[in-house]
């Protein structure tokens, strides 16, 4: 066995090459590795939020976080992953297997892919990087899943032979073993308990967790919408924490609807340094480029350049900063399509209805309606049987409205908000957090019963108990709205040259796989009943742009 890393590859070569593996960190990312017992390695990319207790019972509280992840692997093996709690993606050689082992935390906080095919398996925490060491082919099922969802869902990425390694599991290569150590599930416990109880217990937890998300000695920063989630993260940082707290909030401009006065009256209630930054249509459009460029699969959230924006402004006074991500998959937020599907619901048994999941594809209102037009007639024939990643979920076992919760967590959570959160807080130098993903919160939320979070109609009700006492009355009362991006009316009014310039033009990377004609049909706003066509056209947008910054 041979090994050798610098600031560019860590490499692992059996004595007898028949395969070998390669990891190679992103640039500014972790260039450190870590040996373990019997010339055993570890690298990756880890922050443990229970390291003090991890450094207490290894009697060694000086060691670093991935220190402390070898020492547990030289007593334990494999089973010290689960007593790790926080954000890490790590990869270890472990010589008594002969096997490379790749670990990614139970919620999806941090990222690892790797090659599937070849001598050589390459391994990085960045797509972008395993990009520039294969070819690369658009895999088609990844591709129909991106317009279904505006993100791609579950282990396939948007290149065929690269994967993405599962929150919750261990991967051995070379087999390409996957097996999961821990998975969301319903945990119904305690469930003679009233509302009051399960809310006490759950504002020990958010306490616990938002007061080890808050730096030491420095300031914080907290992205503040106005709604439940990110004015509840910001008032409790306010509350535990001993320095500034700054908060961040967003309007694109006086003509549009904002939330400014919600976010305002939070701001103002926690005594926070509150920043309102306005952001433009010119900003959307020339930034848009720049912020797909960070992301490892394309994301085609509108909110993708405004987070860039927020990020970049927050720099300025912060090192970290939490968002409110996680309230809705884990806590009930029925306004948030797609966690509960009324045309479903109309059913007494939702797993028996027809076609349960084309409604809840169609339930993101994006375009998996308009596939069988959309997509060139060969592409759609590969795919249109393959079947979804979403399946098993919506036909699994427990309460219907915990299903639908658990998908969002599972996959909106892992392969749209953190990966989008740690690929663009990184970008701007910052430490992204999001503490209502922490695997406590989750965990704890598997064991709630569903009618306490959707309590008649209130929604999110046990959180809202929770937190009661640190919010206005106002933002506990209020329904969730959502941040509405009018992206409708800029492709409409402002950007219909660009946007045909760059869908259209005979060079396009989407004309491979789309028909234009649909294209130019959404560029004319023909038959947009529904006034959804600018949502249409951003995700095509973002999916040109990302398909020219990245592969070749």
């Amino acid at each position: 066995m041979s090994f050798w890393h610098s600031s560019s590859k860590l490499s692992i070569l059996p004595a007898k090459p028949d395969w070998s593996v390669s990891f190679v960190p992103s640039a500014n990312e972790l260039q450190t590795s870590i040996p373990i017992g019997n010339h055993g390695i570890i690298a990756g990319e880890v922050w443990l939020a229970n390291r003090t207790a991890l450094g207490q019972q290894l009697g060694a509280s000086s060691l670093t976080d991935l220190e402390m992840i070898a020492a547990l692997w030289k007593q334990h093996g494999e089973q010290c992953v689960p007593m790790l709690q926080g954000m890490f993606a790590f990869v270890v050689w472990d010589p008594e297997q002969k096997a490379v082992l790749l670990v990614r935390d139970r919620v999806g906080s941090r990222t690892l892919y790797y090659s599937t095919e070849g001598a050589t398996r390459w391994i990085a925490p960045r797509l972008r990087t395993l990009e520039q060491k294969l070819s690369t082919a658009i895999d088609p099922v990844a591709l129909r899943d991106y317009l279904c969802c505006a993100f791609v869902p579950g282990e396939r990425t948007m290149w065929s032979g690269i994967r993405e390694v599962r929150p919750g599991t261990i991967v051995r290569l070379p087999g390409n073993e996957v097996r999961p150590y821990w998975q969301i599930e319903e945990r119904l416990t305690e469930t003679e308990h009233s509302l009051e109880w399960h809310a006490r217990r759950l504002r020990m937890s958010l306490d616990e967790v938002i007061g080890e998300s808050l730096p030491q000695s420095e300031a914080v920063g907290c992205y503040l919408s106005g709604g439940l989630d990110s004015s509840l993260v910001a008032a409790l940082a306010k509350k535990l924490h001993a320095h500034s707290v700054h908060t961040y909030s967003i309007h694109f401009g006086s003509a549009t609807p904002n939330e400014l006065e919600f976010s305002s009256l939070v701001a103002a209630h926690c005594q926070t340094r509150h920043h309102i930054i306005e952001i433009t249509p010119q900003q959307m459009w020339d930034l848009h480029a720049e912020a797909i460029a960070l992301l490892d699969d394309p994301i085609g959230d509108p909110l993708t350049v405004p987070n860039l924006i927020l990020g970049r402004e927050a720099k300025k006074s912060v090192n970290v900063i939490l968002n409110g991500e996680g309230g809705d998959p884990c806590f009930g937020g029925p306004k948030n399509q797609p966690m509960l599907l009324t045309n479903l619901y109309q059913s007494a048994d939702p797993t028996t209805a027809p076609d349960l999941v084309a409604a809840y594809l169609a339930s993101y209102q994006k375009c998996s309606t308009d596939l069988p037009r959309l997509l060139r007639s060969e592409v759609w024939n590969a795919v249109k049987t393959e079947p979804s990643v979403f399946e098993p979920e919506l036909f699994g076992g427990g309460s219907y409205l915990n299903r639908l919760m658990f998908i969002n967590t599972k996959f909106k959570g892992a392969d749209h908000i953190l990966t989008k959160v740690s690929n663009l807080t990184r970008a701007c130098e910052l430490e992204g957090r999001s503490p209502l993903f922490d695997q406590r919160i989750v965990e704890l939320s598997l064991t709630i019963p569903p009618e306490y979070k959707l309590s008649g109609v209130t929604e999110k009700a046990v959180l809202k108990a929770a937190v009661q006492d640190v919010l206005p009355e106002t933002i506990l009362a209020r329904p969730k709205s959502g941040m509405m991006v009018p992206v409708q009316y800029w492709f409409r009014k402002l950007w219909p040259k660009q946007a045909r310039a760059l869908l259209l033009h005979r060079k396009a990377r989407v004309r491979e796989f789309l028909n234009p004609e649909v294209i130019d049909d959404w560029l004319n706003y023909r038959g947009d009943t529904w006034s959804r066509y600018g949502v249409k056209l951003w995700l095509l947008v973002s999916l040109e742009l990302w398909l020219q910054t990245h592969g070749e």
